[in-house]
């Protein structure tokens, strides 16, 4: 048993980070501290000058750990790894309000590519953007794929024999794969071409205007209006960037907002005196904290996972441990990294354009904030009216169940999590089925339900907290399996079923027996609906309601009820399925050759790119085997014997 008191008196005066832990032994907050003792401590004393979030967190910890550090620097960047790495519930978490599309060139491979991606990644590729238009991003990398001709797919390396893609025969690709393209002529394309993303595009842009008004002259107006398009996206992506420094300057711009949800960091970027990106993060509720705290807390999460640090950032309010965070972070860009809190001059003069269009940005976010809590609110309603007050107005962790197989074969079941209404995919969990042959879902699910909520009683981390309740894809046969799996484990979860339509779509809810319907009957009735009683007459045997049971009048309209079953049916559905093709597509993989010593991947291809067919294998001499690239004798004596022994078998 973890004696809090005891486990204080324990903590030790230096540097270092903690962790709090909840019932589960889930990591519910990580912080660092200049002495762990001092800081710790302040948690479990009087809460009269806690933050709400603080205090709510605190009835949580059932426990902490610490890792003690060296120095407050060591203990800063572990606070940074250990965030990222855990994601703990009660830290301010960095969640894009979109997140824009970036174009990436491939510097790193050995035939450099163009492409479109939403993630950066420290792989040596240079990115630009982020860019708002994705469309016009689309354009213009299909612009610089065709006007250069770069490779476009993302094999590393050809088989012998590979035949060019249609990209190649219509003169969209050099054709890589045929071993025949100047290397030097294909990376001063990719110069030319990184030179227009950066912003070096006017000779582009003649050259294309040219090009539109020579085919608009030899009335060739299909390809002029390619071209016309080509530079309407090159216009779209110029035109975001407003100049705003009379110097080419590299730095970022910080700034807190507080809207409906919450508080958000709005990240404006500068480049070579442009404004080129605007990005929005939501911190969450943070009711209480100051500005510079979070601001602190953002620089710490953003810079953390960022490819560049600029060397000047600007902010409304200095943070606390300011000479740390600088030390910190011109540690990572190599150079010396300041704050800066402008008062007069062009800097100044950019931060008030920042809050304008900070402004813009924080009507829209609140916009979308408004009608999502709308939505909320109205589904914890009409939760309420199924569940009742107790369970329907805390009813926060919700999972759902399903099989997926091709008639009994590779069965697979899948677990998935909503949270608050929306998926929490990192609780999802897949599950083989291990003792049911055939086609028997039922039994399949309460196969996946029993090891699920066995291991929950065994301990088991990942699977230890219990939901608030669970939405069986089905009626009344799929409640009962789950409920009588619930009651030998001696767990208490409410259960209740998704019962479907002929079009497979959720039409009612069935708990305690009693269907709720959740689409409009058609009638005379309020909103077009009539009362029902005693549930769906043509579904009794799917769930309906238990016979002499009365159900409730038709709830018709609970739109977002509807919305949310229906979403959770779709991702359960998605994550089965998923998980079923990738277990079948393994098993199309898997070949005889894959039963011969001395043949892995390269030679299987090898073999079977030489003579076409396994059958063609079988057919081929010892001489023939080792003739084909990566093949030697003793290789080739392996795969005759063993086709030849097959054969003798009658295999």
């Amino acid at each position: 048993m973890f004696d809090i008191k005891e486990e204080l008196k324990k903590l030790p005066d230096s540097p270092g980070c903690y962790l709090h832990k909840d019932e589960f032994g889930n990591i519910i907050y990580v912080g660092k501290a200049v002495n762990l003792k001092n800081r710790v401590r302040q948690y479990f004393q009087s809460p009269k000058n806690q933050t709400p979030k603080t205090r709510e967190m605190v009835k949580h910890i059932a426990e902490f750990e610490y890792i003690a550090a060296g120095s407050e620097m060591e203990a800063l960047i572990l606070e940074c790894n250990l965030i990222k790495r855990y994601r703990p519930k009660y830290n301010i978490l960095l969640r894009d309000d979109k997140t824009y599309p970036y174009v990436k060139v491939t510097l790193k491979e050995e035939w450099p590519r163009v492409v479109k991606t939403r993630r950066l990644e420290n792989d040596g590729s240079k990115y630009f953007g982020p860019f708002a238009d994705a469309g016009s991003v689309n354009v213009i990398i299909d612009l610089l794929n065709s006007l250069y001709s770069l490779k476009r797919c993302n094999a590393r390396s050809f088989p012998v024999g590979h035949t060019p893609c249609l990209n190649y025969h219509i003169h969209q690709c050099r054709g890589i794969c045929t071993g025949t393209v100047d290397k030097e002529e294909y990376m001063e394309s990719v110069d030319k071409a990184v030179a227009f993303l950066s912003g070096r595009d006017n000779s582009l842009k003649k050259e294309l205007k040219e090009e539109m008004e020579r085919a608009s002259a030899e009335m060739r107006f299909e390809d002029a209006a390619k071209l016309r398009d080509h530079l309407t996206a090159i216009e779209s992506l110029s035109e975001r960037q407003r100049v705003v420094l009379s110097h080419p300057e590299d730095l970022d711009v910080l700034l807190v907002v507080s809207g409906l949800a919450g508080a958000h960091v709005l990240l404006f970027t500068v480049r070579g005196g442009k404004l080129s990106g605007r990005e929005s993060f939501f911190l969450g509720d943070t009711a209480g904290e100051t500005e510079g705290y979070l601001v602190a807390e953002f620089i710490k999460r953003y810079y953390s996972e960022s490819l560049t640090v600029p060397k000047e950032i600007l902010l409304a309010q200095m943070p606390p441990e300011k000479e740390l965070l600088e030390q910190w972070l011109s540690g990572m860009r190599g150079s010396s990294v300041s704050f800066l809190v402008p008062m007069r001059g062009e800097k100044r003069a950019l931060m008030d354009v920042v809050r304008k269009d900070a402004e813009v940005m924080l009507r829209d976010i609140d916009e979308r904030a408004r009608r999502q809590q709308e939505k909320d609110e109205s589904l914890r309603k009409q939760l309420v009216r199924v569940f009742g007050e107790e369970l329907g107005g805390r009813l926060n962790r919700v999972e759902s169940y399903d099989i997926s197989h091709i008639q009994g074969v590779d069965s697979v079941g899948a677990m998935v999590v909503f949270e608050d209404g929306r998926p929490n995919k990192k609780a999802y969990r897949r599950f083989k089925i291990r003792t049911i042959e055939g086609n028997d879902d039922t039994a399949s699910l309460t196969e996946v339900l029993f090891r699920r909520f066995k291991k929950a009683k065994e301990g088991d981390p990942g699977f230890a907290q219990l939901p608030d309740a669970v939405f069986m894809d089905g009626g009344a046969g799929q409640v009962n399996a789950a409920k009588d799996v619930l009651f030998a484990l001696g767990l208490n979860v409410p259960v209740a079923g998704m019962v479907k339509d002929n079009k497979h779509r959720t039409r009612a809810l069935l708990y305690e027996g009693v269907e709720y319907p959740l689409t409009a009957v058609r009638g005379s009735g309020k909103d077009g609906l009539d009362p029902v009683r005693g549930g769906s007459t043509g579904d009794a045997a799917k769930g309906g309601s238990a016979a002499g049971d009365e159900a409730p009048e038709a709830l018709g309209g609970m739109r977002e009820l509807f919305a949310y079953c229906g979403r959770l049916q779709e991702e359960v559905h998605r994550f089965a399925i998923e998980y079923h093709r990738s277990l079948r597509g393994k098993a199309v993989k898997r070949s005889v050759l894959d039963n011969v010593p001395g043949i892995g991947e390269k030679r299987k291809l090898s073999l079977l790119n030489t003579f076409g067919s396994v059958d063609g294998i079988k057919a081929a001499s010892k001489e023939d085997l080792a003739k084909a690239p990566g093949m030697n004798a003793r290789v080739a004596e392996q795969v005759f014997a063993y086709f030849a022994g097959a054969a003798s078998t009658g295999k």
